[in-house]
C-alpha cells in the first residue's frame, strides 16, 4: 500500500494484503512480550467458561500483525502518523487467519509529503472484520523522495 510518492494517492482507493493465521504460539509471544497474562487469551479452562467459550487473541496482537501484513517502503514511509478510532469488533481466535484492508480517506499536505488517512479493517477468513481503525501514515512526496535516495 505504502510504496508510491504522496501524489499518486486517490480518496477512496482500496488495497488489500495477504493472509496470516494467529497461532497460540503468537498468544504465548505476545503476551510474555507485553506482560498481558490476562486469562482470556492465555489459560483454556478460564476462557471455556466466558463469553467466547476459548481463548481468544488480543486485540492489540491482532493490530500488531496487521502492521506485518502491510507493504511500508523505505524511502516512501517517512513515519507512522498515528492511528484513531480503533474497535475490536469480533474475535479472533487461534487459528483464524487475518488480512488487512485500507481504503484511502483523507490525504493532507505536510512539509515533506502528505498524510495519507486510511480505514483499516483486518478481516478473518470468513470475511468478518474483526479491528477496525483509521491508519495514518506520513508518506513521501516525489521531491522528498528524490532527497532521500541521493
Amino acid at each position: 500500500m505504502f510504496e508510491k510518492p504522496f501524489e499518486d494517492y486517490t480518496v477512496g482507493e482500496v488495497w488489500s494484503s495477504r493472509g496470516r493465521t494467529i497461532t497460540e504460539a503468537d498468544l504465548v509471544m505476545f503476551s510474555a512480550f507485553s506482560g498481558d497474562w490476562y486469562p482470556l487469551h492465555t489459560d483454556k479452562e478460564w476462557a471455556q467458561k466466558g463469553p467466547f467459550g476459548q481463548r481468544i487473541a488480543h486485540g492489540m496482537l491482532v493490530l500488531a500483525a496487521s502492521t506485518g501484513l502491510i507493504t511500508m517502503n523505505p524511502g516512501v514511509v517517512l513515519a507512522f502518523y498515528g492511528i484513531d478510532r480503533v474497535r475490536f469488533v469480533a474475535p479472533t481466535y487461534i487459528g483464524d487467519t487475518i488480512s488487512a484492508e485500507l481504503q484511502v480517506s483523507a490525504l493532507s499536505i505536510k512539509k515533506r509529503g502528505g498524510v495519507v488517512d486510511t480505514q483499516l479493517t483486518i478481516k478473518k477468513q470468513t470475511g468478518e472484520p474483526v479491528v477496525m481503525a483509521t491508519l495514518r501514515i506520513l508518506v513521501a512526496d516525489k521531491e522528498e523522495m528524490r532527497h532521500l535516495s541521493t
